[in-house]
């Protein structure tokens, strides 16, 4: 099941990859597909929200909660 995240503070594709890249690293197992115009970020295969929350807020970006 995939889960829709609101992310703020994205700006361009390096904030793309800092956010994949450090969700990805939390959960390996994790599919993630960030859209840098809506601001969110699905994640399918995860299903703790603390931890895309922690891995977002770790790479400098504002998590905003469930879509």
């Amino acid at each position: 099941m995939a889960t829709t995240y609101g992310v703020g503070g994205m700006t361009c594709q390096g904030c793309v990859n800092a956010v994949t890249n450090a969700i990805k690293l939390a959960a390996p197992q994790a599919t993630v597909d960030v859209d840098l115009d809506g601001g969110k970020v699905t994640v399918e295969g995860l299903d703790d929200p603390a931890v895309v929350a922690q891995a977002v807020t770790d790479a400098g970006f504002d998590f905003t909660g469930a879509l």
